[in-house]
């Protein structure tokens, strides 16, 4: 169901004793600190940190006062072979780009999860031989970054593939084995009726294996969904099928119960406001979910205009919103009280609106246009790049006109 993730922006096979030599250490690698509560890494909402014009991550902390962060995703290498990479490219045991936005994060007193999968590109379920050189590639993110939470995130078309589901299931027992206290979630499509067949087969999997992870959260959007009623009733749906899959009763299924929304417009048009995020945490909380999160914080913030001419967007909700109002909802399910942001003063009017902005015509810096009842003036050259479209972008808001 990621779909604006896949369109926007060779491990060695080993047993499980030797896996677990390199179990999870708080401070072990790459300066990991102590694990958050388990309730932050199940609030956390996923962030591409290398792509869809990634946000600052100190900023949206600062704000909200949020402190995990799920960033995505982490797949095969699109050439080929079984060594992980960050959206296909960039190896992990290369990489700088990602641990330093992690470096960041931690040196705020935060921490990431980070998700493997997603809808776009090969996984390495698919790539690698056997349940053992999958949790092996995983190991490498495991250790690189010292995680304290990973997240499988299975779905279209990967989870059509029985051979690359079990791969999957058996990587994420074996992690869970030799990384004691590792934060495990597992997401995968939503439907009305909970989730579909090759969710269920999944499920069947993971019941064979016997693993539990910390959830099994579901999407229940790009699925004929619209708005938070539709939700919840999939939410409860979905219940009913993990207590007769694992022969859990109702709490226990809750317990193990987890969300994944996405905020604003989706990927096939349903809308999800910021009330219906409100509704669905009243609905998580009160039934005692283990997990509240959403695609993305990439999106977390307003298009201009506010609908995006009734488009889906990679960087904006497309809805009207203040920035991370949806990570807000976040931060209460994990139990804390966001900040409160201060009442902005409104702008007077200017005496006269500059000429409108076009599309077409290249401006330097300095050079000044109107667009939207606004007035901006461009920071450096720019040419087709929409005033207000992102707040790093060229125009510089100067007020109403």
């Amino acid at each position: 169901m990621r779909r604006l993730s896949a369109c926007l922006g060779a491990a060695t096979a080993v047993g499980l004793a030797a896996v677990g030599t390199t179990a999870l250490v708080a401070g072990n690698a790459s300066g990991a600190t102590s694990a958050l509560s388990n309730r932050w890494y199940a609030a956390a909402p996923y962030l591409m940190p290398l792509d869809n014009d990634p946000p600052n991550a100190a900023a949206i902390m600062d704000a909200t006062g949020l402190k995990a962060f799920q960033l995505a995703f982490v797949l095969a290498p699109n050439g080929g072979g079984c060594s992980p990479t960050w959206g296909g490219t960039a190896a992990v045991s290369s990489d700088t780009a990602v641990k330093s936005v992690i470096d960041t994060i931690r040196a705020k007193g935060g921490d990431v999860s980070v998700s493997i999968g997603g809808y776009g590109g090969t996984k390495l379920g698919q790539a690698c031989s056997d349940a053992a050189s999958t949790a092996a590639a995983y190991q490498q993110v495991i250790t690189k970054y010292g995680l304290h939470a990973i997240d499988f995130d299975l779905e279209e078309p990967e989870y059509e593939n029985t051979a690359a589901i079990k791969n999957e299931i058996g990587a994420a027992r074996i992690l869970q084995q030799n990384n004691p206290g590792l934060y495990v979630s597992v997401t995968t499509a939503g439907t009305a009726d909970g989730t579909g067949w090759f969710g269920k087969q999944m499920l069947l999997e993971a019941k064979s294996q016997g693993f539990t992870p910390n959830n099994f959260s579901i999407m229940p959007f790009d699925g004929g969904f619209n708005g938070a009623a539709s939700q919840t009733s999939a939410l409860t749906n979905f219940n009913q099928i993990l207590q007769s899959t694992f022969g859990w009763d109702q709490a226990t299924a809750y317990a193990h119960e987890g969300f994944s929304g996405m905020n604003g417009r989706s990927d096939t048009g349903e809308m999800f406001t910021q009330a219906d995020f409100q509704t669905v945490l009243d609905y998580a909380t009160s039934h005692n979910m283990d997990r509240f999160t959403f695609w993305s914080l990439n999106r977390d913030r307003q298009c201009s205009p506010p609908d995006n001419g009734g488009r889906t967007s990679g960087t904006c909700s497309s809805v009207a919103q203040n920035s991370w109002d949806f990570a807000k909802y976040s931060v209460k399910f994990a139990g804390v009280t966001p900040p409160t942001s201060p009442t902005p003063t409104p702008t007077p009017p200017s005496s006269q609106c500059k000429a409108a902005w076009s599309a077409t015509t290249a401006y330097t810096g300095g050079s000044e246009v109107s667009y939207n009842k606004h007035n901006w003036k461009a920071k450096w050259w720019t040419q087709n790049e929409v005033p207000g479209a992102s707040q790093w972008g060229p125009w510089q808001d100067e007020g109403a006109c």
